[in-house]
């Protein structure tokens, strides 16, 4: 078998199609997984399986987005807005220790944690394999979302094949022995806790259960919360099955046909169970729908609707003369110093792989700190939506990575979180609209959660960037009025009333932090993380109010509204530079406690947003002065801070500086699953640094598609097609010797597009449904033209 990695994908826009031509695009492996961190991820956004790919003690482990402990709870503190006033005078005057007291005390959730995410159980299939195996290989085709192990007996082959059908809800897991190879195994679904197993020699397994939570005066209520199942059915060709203790038992067969599916009684309407639901109901549901018997069908059908989503966008850097590698290898050359573009676009590819595979119908959570692959009870983090980046980071290359869909599982969570986040605003801050903070679960907590570090009560309207993208990107009218728009006034409704006059005379925040991040209180010893204003909050409320009245204008509504914005917007600090030349993190010159902090928050206006641009310059040179000062002092140690600087030294032009941070995210970040590590594990990573590769690509936040803003050297040549960026054009872009060869823009929605390259810019005014070709390109890049 050929085991090429595969760098050229489809191209997918309008009426243009493609085959593919280059083989499959593939991580592969010489050996079964060592652990967890090895295994191979599979998903349709709501099921997840980490596959081993043993040939004798195989191990699937599997989840289902909505297995959480915990229950529905109104965490905030009853005493926050009694003691608000009191707060915010001693942020104004200076009094840090008391400020902290007074948030320890009154204004931390109740209770103050979460409970955790957490897994299925898993798939344990023990063979007795008759002779010697040879010839192993474990891969996962990433553009046909099919992971296989292969491997002989004797001289025969067995194959085994996993996927997880977004069309038919479920995990399909075929295994063939071919010639005079047999299986003989057995099958046990398994979980440690809380569940039960119920086997039939029909061919059934049903796992069913319900969570119980211990009372935790920290993370809430004990007790019977969340009931789950999941159905396995079993056809097998030639042999015999029976029941052995805890296990279905094959004997002498040629092929096993395996699909299940699992649910719980979660309400996505409700944020809460819904006792209305049957999970062992739900799962038979499912799969009376489906016959098993034609694996034909259920692959052709899982293969063509992955496909359609994942062959969009296609990356090529080069030829890829390492593909006789496998990825392990591969990685390990790259972690001596050798270089791999090949790695690095399988990499990109990959990231998008995983969103599709953690964020689309059926699902109806988005993305967690896991994705959807999870393994622990306690998972880390509690594998949470952390919105103090993590959970933005997610989504930043669903958009531009032509992964519309993926988003749209997040806008309609922060769409239902809009009805406790109003309890929190009222109850906490006295406020109209909506916000959360730091972090929140399938259970709608939107309080304080953790420690006074949690008290970010402009955490809500920070999420509802990726709201607005989503209108940004697709041009669709009838969503930003009737989903996008009203999210977006409610937060800004929030803001108006928590924004209060310092001191200084300015509207600020109050209280405010740099997420995690501590300063040094001027003339003592002390430290603190509380103040007013610091410089995300001016960053997110000026995003938050230049993106309302942008909406309103584009619906023609609410001009009153819109003025209030403007005049509180008047009134709000500026973002200052700092006497080291740097972006100023806090409302006053402060030293860091950590310089190398992995959060970066004071450049949230260089990435994402478009707030610090080479059209402010002084702000564009103190930028790039303080992700240097960051790396000085150990900054970008964990692989989601290591993919935002990707993406701030892509905005800042500096490709090669980019494309080091990309070495470094796969050198000390990057697991032999190519999954990223915090540590541990931590999905944000792979989707900030895929997002990063497209922002060196391709920009659009200026007003303008820009084409390679940020070519690092390393990629001389190259193709990428199907990036899509604001307006809804859809590109394509090759390159040589780092000057563009040939481009094409496809309108999806008609009108004015400006497209820069180099130092000119063009604009064309564009049909829906269009293709644009541009160019000749001279050498000086400037002399180039589009036509229709």
């Amino acid at each position: 078998m050929n085991n090429r990695v595969h760098l050229l994908f489809v191209f997918l826009i309008s009426i243009i199609s493609c085959s593919n031509p280059d083989g499959p695009l593939e991580l592969w492996y010489k050996q079964p997984a060592a652990d967890w961190n090895e295994a191979l991820p599979v998903g349709n956004g709501r099921l997840g399986a980490m596959v081993f790919g043993d040939p004798v003690n195989e191990r699937i482990q599997l989840n289902e987005e909505s297995i959480w402990a915990g229950s529905k709870i109104n965490n905030n503190n009853p005493e926050a807005i009694k003691y608000l006033p009191a707060l915010q005078q001693a942020i104004f005057n200076g009094e840090y220790k008391k400020a902290e007291e007074i948030a320890s005390n009154y204004f931390l959730g109740t209770p103050p944690r979460i409970r955790s995410y957490q897994p299925l159980g898993d798939l344990l299939i023990n063979y007795q394999w008759e002779g010697d195996l040879t010839g192993y290989k474990r891969s996962l085709d990433i553009q046909s979302g099919i992971a296989s192990t292969t491997f002989k007996v004797n001289g025969s082959s067995v194959t085994k094949r996993i996927f997880a059908s977004a069309v038919d809800n479920s995990i399909v897991i075929e295994i063939r022995a071919f010639k005079k190879a047999r299986i003989n195994a057995l099958f046990e679904l398994r979980r440690e806790r809380d569940a039960v197993i119920i086997i039939s020699d029909d061919g059934r397994i049903l796992l069913r259960g319900q969570i119980k939570d211990e009372e935790d005066s920290l993370r809430g209520p004990g007790g019977d919360h969340l009931r789950f199942a999941a159905e396995a059915r079993f056809v097998i060709r030639k042999g015999k099955m029976s029941v052995e203790n805890n296990s279905l038992k094959v004997a002498d067969a040629s092929r096993v046909i395996i699909i299940m599916t699992a649910a719980t009684d979660y309400n996505i309407e409700l944020l809460d169970t819904d006792q209305k639901i049957d999970p062992p109901s739900v799962c038979n549901n499912i799969l009376n729908k489906i016959d098993i018997r034609d694996l034909k069908r259920l692959t052709k059908s899982h293969v063509s609707e992955h496909k359609m989503m994942f062959d969009r966008v296609s990356l090529k850097l080069g030829i890829d003369t390492l593909d006789n590698l496998s990825t392990d290898e591969r990685l390990a050359r790259l972690k001596e110093g050798k270089a791999d573009n090949g790695l690095i676009a399988l990499y990109f590819a990959y990231g998008r792989y995983l969103l599709m595979g953690s964020s689309r119908y059926p699902a109806v959570l988005p993305a967690n700190l896991q994705g959807i692959w999870n393994k622990d009870f306690n998972a880390p983090w509690n594998s949470d939506f952390h919105t103090n980046i993590n959970l933005q980071m997610n989504y930043w290359p669903a958009e531009v990575g032509n992964l519309p869909e993926t988003a749209e599982v997040l806008v309609n969570f922060m769409d239902k979180l809009t009805v406790p986040g109003t309890i929190t605003a009222k109850e906490m801050y006295g406020a109209g609209g909506w916000t959360l903070h730091h972090l929140t679960d399938p259970f709608g907590r939107t309080g304080v959660a953790d420690g006074v570090w949690g008290l970010t009560p402009t955490n809500g309207p920070w999420m509802t960037f990726p709201v607005y993208e989503h209108y940004l990107f697709t041009d669709d009218k009838k969503y930003l009025r009737d989903i996008a728009y009203p999210i977006m006034k409610g937060s800004a409704e929030f803001l108006l009333d928590f924004l209060v006059p310092s001191p200084d005379g300015f509207l600020v925040t109050n209280p405010s932090t740099s997420p995690e991040n501590r300063y040094r209180v001027p003339g003592s010893s002390e430290t603190a993380q509380l103040t007013y204003s610091a410089t995300i909050d001016i960053q997110t409320v000026n995003a938050v109010f230049d993106y309302c009245a942008e909406a309103a204008a584009i619906l023609g509504v609410d001009s009153e509204f819109v003025e209030k914005i403007k005049e509180a917007q008047s009134k709000l600090p500026i973002v200052r530079i700092s006497s080291m030349g740097t972006i100023q993190e806090w409302i006053k010159d402060y030293e860091e406690v950590e310089p190398g902090h992995r959060h970066m928050s004071h450049l949230l206006g260089l990435y994402p947003l478009a707030q610090i641009t080479p059209q402010t310059p002084e702000l564009f040179e103190a930028a790039a002065k303080t992700i240097e000062r960051r790396l000085s002092q150990g900054g970008g140690h964990t692989g989601w801070s290591r993919a935002w600087i990707i993406n701030f030294y892509a905005r800042l032009h500096n490709g090669n500086n980019a494309y080091e941070h990309i070495i470094s995210l796969l050198q000390k970040s990057t697991l032999k699953n190519l999954f990223d590590t915090h540590p541990p594990f931590q999905i944000d990573g792979n989707f900030g640094g895929t997002a990063g590769i497209a922002e060196m690509l391709i920009q659009s936040h200026q007003g303008f598609i820009e084409l390679l803003p940020a070519l690092p050297t390393a990629w001389s040549e190259g193709e990428v097609k199907g990036l899509v960026t604001r307006g809804g054009f859809v590109t394509y872009i090759k390159w040589k010797d780092g000057k563009i060869m040939s481009a094409k823009i496809h309108s999806r929605s008609g009108g004015p597009c400006k497209v820069k390259y180099g130092s000119e810019i063009i604009e064309i005014e564009t049909i829906a449904g269009k293709d644009y070709t541009l160019g000749p390109f001279a050498e000086d890049a400037l002399s180039w033209r589009a036509s229709h």
